[in-house]
């Protein structure tokens, strides 16, 4: 009898719990026709699944409602259990689940979800100059393969040239006699491309006006030197509050407190970031740069090399 009166309360209150998290949810739904859980804001996502659709809501509507489910573990946990679907992030529009990312970027590449929005599928081909020497070299390469020349270009401007067939919704490029194809993700970053070849230079080089600045490492004391400068940069700390609480560089502001505030910032404007070591701040900054960011830097060997080299009084850990 006592055991069983011990648990009771606990299982009504767990109960309680998950109902109001699913009516939180719901609520979230009913009051937003377009609402995306994801790991992350829509200036900065934290994943890269929920950076590709937040991009590709982007380029679809001015405005739409996102949930940071990293902010809240009961959130991300229930949502999962609410549609039915293991995986963040999660789409849903006019009360209905869409999916994750690999089936809204296969409805938006089929033009499928423009349809759902009520958006018109009105894709620029882009345009692409393949050289003289990448038109010899292309055509040499296909002579015996059935197909075209297929142009990728990632959101983070990685390139991938192949030879495959064409797809429905594929974007056709007649570049000097070579066939193109570009799927509608790609069209935008693939505008102004140019393409080519030389054997000395290792292959293909693909140059593309709309690809970012790519992030600038600095060692402790150049940075040191920038923030002591007239044009300082807004200086972020991309750690959890645990690690911050150990050490941090004076004046730095917590990434997971100052997203809004980040993305209302000028875009020539200055961001250096760091972490302990370096690495997860390099992937914040890379967030950055996709996101139009034109001057970012990253402190390479993070604060631990901020500690041995600059200010010593920063503790290590």
């Amino acid at each position: 009898m006592c055991a069983m009166l011990g648990r009771t309360p606990d299982s009504a209150g767990i109960a309680m719990s998950e109902s109001a998290t699913t009516q939180t949810i719901q609520q979230l739904i009913d009051e937003n026709r377009v609402v995306l859980f994801m790991k992350g804001t829509r200036h900065f996502p934290q994943c890269g699944f929920s950076a590709t659709v937040a991009q590709i809501l982007d380029d679809l509507l001015p405005e739409y409602h996102t949930v940071n489910v990293l902010k809240d573990p009961e959130i991300r946990e229930g949502i999962k259990d609410f549609s039915n679907w293991p995986t963040i992030p999660q789409l849903y529009v006019d009360g209905n689940f869409v999916g994750g990312c690999d089936i809204v970027r296969e409805m938006y590449v089929a033009g499928e979800l423009h349809a759902l929005m009520g958006v018109k599928n009105e894709a620029k081909v882009p345009t692409i100059t393949l050289t003289e020497a990448a038109q010899k070299a292309i055509s040499e390469a296909t002579a015996e393969e059935e197909g075209s020349l297929r142009l990728t270009v990632s959101p983070r401007f990685e390139y991938e040239l192949s030879v495959d067939e064409e797809r429905d919704a594929d974007l056709v490029i007649d570049a000097g006699g070579i066939q193109v194809l570009v799927d509608r993700m790609s069209a935008k970053r693939a505008d102004g491309v140019c393409i080519d070849f030389s054997e000395a230079g290792g292959g293909f080089r693909i140059d593309n006006p709309n690809e970012p600045p790519k992030v600038r490492e600095l060692r402790p004391a150049e940075l040191k030197k920038l923030l002591d400068g007239e044009d300082a940069p807004t200086l972020v700390d991309v750690r959890p509050a645990e690690e911050r609480a150990l050490a941090a560089i004076a004046g730095a502001l917590p990434l997971d407190d100052a997203a809004e505030t980040l993305a209302a910032l000028d875009r020539d404007k200055p961001i250096a970031f760091y972490c302990h070591h370096g690495m997860r701040s390099r992937a914040a900054a890379e967030r950055f740069l996709a996101d139009g960011f034109r001057k970012v830097y990253n402190l390479g060997g993070g604060i631990e090399a901020w500690s041995r080299d600059v200010d010593p009084d920063v503790p290590r850990y």
